[in-house]
């Protein structure tokens, strides 16, 4: 691992060399702005990348010129007037780019990762004490409700495939693996999401990259509403789950950087509360509109645009809503001081400062910070100029580059100093979910259960029955006749409903616009009957013998039950469920920093192993629903302690790649 850290600075030779001649002759023509004297350049200030006043007599002009330019006399600076000052580590990578020698090209890599290390630790420090001087107020609580809408579109998405199947599975027709595959999708695309999207956070930008995630979820989430084939509905789903698997990952890390760490653990739980909202507005909104089956329209026998859809696209509108709100938010000024982007920085924490100030009623108070540290840059992004070489190489170049420096990030953080951190956390991240998933999806799997039991338990039998000349047009449901004898009956536009027909006898019926879910004939003798577009194929007819019958346009396509019945149960669990979290939210948010986060997730996941133990007592629905809302609210709290933990655990440049990795592959559990 140290060989591969060690040889960083030889990567990429050959697109260097295209840059280095593409930039030789700005080079060539900026030696002649230096005067060389001494084997240094005249000017040249001490390397120590702070922000000194009036160190240099020859600078001291410019830099008071520049320190009060956009002021009034208020000490307000107007946007686009700021200059910026000075900074020596700007005036230092300029000489350097015109030096010959690139003396770290042949450091080792281990001092260097050792001085940046150093440079972070201070940086760490200082920043906290800047963030505290920024106050909390109005700035982090909008940037609270926009990352919230983020977080809000992640939780809905859980719900959206899970609510839609029901209805999907009847205008798609679709198998139980189909059905499986489509549920198991939405998390591959989560879970490839998190570690694609959590990468190019740490190495370009909180907001952009977040902003890249969002418009990816919402374009394809909405396409997927219109598309009519399984297969692109598939694929849509698994797109749109790789787009909202960013917002995780990289909203904690965004939010908790603006966040002084007395603050971090409270108000990153009340963010958590965001994605028990999104399950609450997915049910409600599943509750309100997929029942209404006849909301929609239909362009001839091929295109049906049904409520379901209607459905997928009111579920993608928070995260079209988060995205527009975002563009209103500044990037994340601790990952530009990471990335030695020092003015914008300053720019966006005096922003924060001025907002926080201006809404506590003291506008005149100065942010006094001039000074911030700016870590060591290792990282040497590789840059063709336009005039280089073709579009397609200078894209080429770039997109290597970056994913070299997001798979080191990624090695760095698995096999180096940090391996043991990410092994316990990987740990702790799949026992939690492997419980949480699973139960989850256990729940409604045993309601059922106990629904088809009390289903069973009301059927009616009818043995021996002799009717001749009925015509039935009503549903039967639930119903098992034997040996009963039908001579010349009519079953015209009709429903069976898992009804069972055993050792019966059909002379001389007719079957006219009859569908049958859940229907059987079961060793039955049927002589002279005419079936005229009816859905009895003949894998309904089991040990049945056939005399003088014909079949004639059977119905075509997928005629699956759509269960109304246990529709409105399966909406009302999901909503108890996702409403049971705020109890714990709350506690979670309330304690979490006095009681320390190890403690809150021993005592959570000690409470939630109760409640599981409890779950094989379990004997009626009522009982099922009781326990799942107490293992949801007891859970949550080691969710949101796990979050907070995660981001403090980790450095700036590495901690959207590892925060969520881990759960992420739990989800597949």
């Amino acid at each position: 691992m140290d060989d591969g850290y060690r040889n960083t600075a030889n990567l990429y030779h050959g697109a260097r060399d295209i840059a280095r001649e593409a930039n030789q002759q700005s080079r060539n023509q900026g030696m002649d702005d230096y005067r060389y004297q001494d084997g240094n350049y005249e000017g040249y200030i001490p390397n120590d990348r702070y922000y000194r006043g009036g160190e240099e007599s020859n600078q001291d002009e410019d830099a008071q010129s520049d320190a009060t330019e956009g002021h009034d006399e208020d000490d307000e600076i107007y946007e686009g007037e700021y200059q910026g000052i000075p900074h020596p580590d700007d005036i230092k990578a300029k000489q350097k780019k015109k030096s010959p020698s690139r003396s770290d090209d042949y450091r080792d890599q281990k001092d260097l990762m050792a001085e940046r290390l150093e440079d972070e630790e201070q940086l760490a420090h200082q920043y906290e004490n800047i963030i505290e001087e920024c106050g909390h107020g109005r700035f982090q609580w909008t940037l609270f409700f926009v990352l919230g809408l983020a977080l809000m579109a992640d939780g809905v998405e859980v719900f959206v495939v899970g609510f839609v199947l029901p209805s999907a599975e009847k205008d798609m027709c679709l198998s139980s693996s189909n059905k499986g595959m489509l549920g198991l999708i939405v998390y591959l695309g989560m879970m490839a999401g998190a570690f694609i999207w959590g990468g190019l956070a740490d190495k370009l930008g909180r907001k952009k990259v977040l902003g890249m995630s969002l418009a990816l979820n919402a374009s394809f989430a909405s396409l997927s509403s219109f598309v009519q084939g399984y297969g692109f509905f598939l694929f849509c789903r698994l797109i749109s789950g790789i787009g909202i698997g960013g917002s995780l990952p990289i909203v904690f890390a965004y939010f908790s950087e603006f966040l002084s760490r007395e603050k971090r653990g409270e108000h990153l739980s009340w963010l958590c509360m965001f994605w028990m909202i999104g399950g609450i507005y997915a049910s409600a909104m599943a509750w309100t509109i997929i029942p209404h089956y006849g909301w929609g329209f239909s362009m001839g026998t091929n295109y049906h645009f049904h409520s379901w859809r209607v459905f997928v696209i009111v579920c993608a509108l928070p995260c079209m809503a988060s995205l527009v709100a975002l563009k209103f938010m500044p990037e994340s000024p601790r990952f530009l001081l990471e990335m030695g982007k020092h003015d914008e920085a300053w720019m966006i924490l005096k922003h924060v400062h001025d907002t926080n100030m201006r809404a506590k009623g003291a506008p005149e108070k100065v942010f006094t910070v001039s000074h911030i540290k700016t870590p060591k840059q290792i990282d040497e992004f590789i840059e063709i100029q336009s005039s280089t070489g073709t579009w397609y190489q200078r894209w080429l170049v770039r997109f290597t580059t970056t994913f070299k420096q997001v798979w080191d990030n990624a090695l760095y953080c698995v096999m180096g100093p940090y391996r043991m951190n990410t092994l316990i956390l990987a740990v702790v991240w799949f026992t939690i979910a492997l419980s949480y998933y699973g139960l989850i999806v256990w729940f409604p799997d045993m309601i059922r259960h106990f629904q088809d039991d009390a289903y069973k338990a009301k059927v009616k039998i009818f043995k021996h029955e002799h009717l001749e000349h009925v015509t039935f047009n009503f549903t039967l449901e639930n119903q098992v006749h034997e040996h009963g004898k039908f001579f010349s009956d009519k079953f015209f536009k009709m429903k069976f409903k898992n009804v069972i027909f055993e050792s019966s006898i059909f002379d001389e019926c007719y079957f006219e616009d009859v569908v049958s879910p859940g229907t059987f004939f079961k060793n039955c003798t049927i002589v002279s009957t005419i079936f005229y577009n009816t859905d009895l194929y003949h894998h309904k007819f089991i040990g049945c013998q056939f005399i003088n019958c014909t079949f004639i346009e059977q119905k075509e396509g997928c005629h699956l039950d759509f269960e109304e019945d246990n529709g409105f149960l399966i909406y009302l669990v999901s909503f108890l469920g996702s409403l049971s979290v705020l109890p714990g939210n709350i506690v979670s948010a309330l304690l979490m920093d006095k009681i320390g986060r190890i403690k809150m997730i021993g005592g959570s996941m000690l409470i939630s192993a109760v409640c599981c133990f409890f779950l094989f007592f379990g004997n009626s629905e009522s009982a099922m629903i009781g326990w799942q809302c107490l293992f949801c609210g007891a859970s949550i709290a080691a969710w949101n302690a796990l979050d907070v933990i995660t981001v403090e655990l980790y450095p700036t440049n590495k901690r959207s790649f590892l925060f969520f990795g881990t759960p992420r592959w739990s989800c597949l559990s």
